[in-house]
């Protein structure tokens, strides 16, 4: 595994858990707003797994769980086993992933404990906001494996401003209809994989009172997270 990165403690990321985070190299994405550019294409590797297992070792009985995401985990031919180790020591396990490996996720799915998925736009959007090709069939059918699972989940969505119409979340919603909850993040000019997205903004905090709304007569739970 290309590990880009480790941040050791972590109250937000695992819903209800103290976790670490581990941060894998590599993504077959291209969104310009991602905030890990690092991981997109960098060689390097910053963390060897068995320092990642000594690390987990010595933390026993301090963390409850780690999550796994990137870049994009499922790019890790090794994922299911490190998953593996990672159970075998006592942890939970949250994978992130952007849904684009729906065979992988359906092997990896037994072994996790939470998964979330990012929704990057409505279907006919995703090759023009990820700039590349995207087969819009393998993103839905994540979104149906992960929902059936029967495994703790949630649906996530990065919100640009210029990039998502209040229409734009009406088809999100039908998309993914029923889901047990869906989170609005809003986006934040930092570190961008393309800079000309520091100029770029979100919704305002009642703008976001009105897509909640259009979103609720599909997902229930909705929520804006800052």
């Amino acid at each position: 595994m290309q590990i880009g990165g480790v941040q050791k403690t972590s109250l937000l990321d695992f819903p209800d858990k103290i976790s670490a985070i581990v941060f894998t190299q590599g993504c077959n994405f291209r969104c310009g707003y991602c905030h890990n550019p690092e991981l997109i294409n960098s060689k390097e590797q910053v963390w060897t797994l068995p320092a990642l297992f000594d690390f987990l070792n010595a933390r026993k009985g301090k963390l409850d769980g780690v999550v796994i995401t990137g870049g994009e985990p499922c790019l890790q031919n090794d994922l299911e086993d490190v998953i593996k180790e990672i159970k075998a020591l006592g942890f939970l396990v949250k994978l992130d992933t952007n849904g684009y490996f729906p065979q992988k996720l359906k092997k990896l799915l037994p072994h996790l404990d939470y998964i979330a998925m990012d929704i990057k736009a409505p279907l006919e959007k995703y090759s023009k906001i990820t700039c590349v090709k995207v087969d819009t069939e393998k993103i839905k059918e994540s979104i149906t494996t992960i929902m059936f699972s029967g495994i703790d989940y949630e649906f996530r969505t990065t919100v640009v401003k210029s990039l998502l119409s209040f229409e734009d979340f009406s088809k999100i919603g039908q998309l993914i209809k029923g889901a047990k909850r869906y989170y609005l993040q809003k986006f934040i000019p930092s570190k961008l994989l393309d800079e000309t997205f520091m100029n770029e903004t979100t919704y305002t905090n009642e703008d976001f009172k009105k897509i909640i709304e259009i979103l609720n007569q599909y997902v229930p739970n909705v929520t804006l997270r800052n």
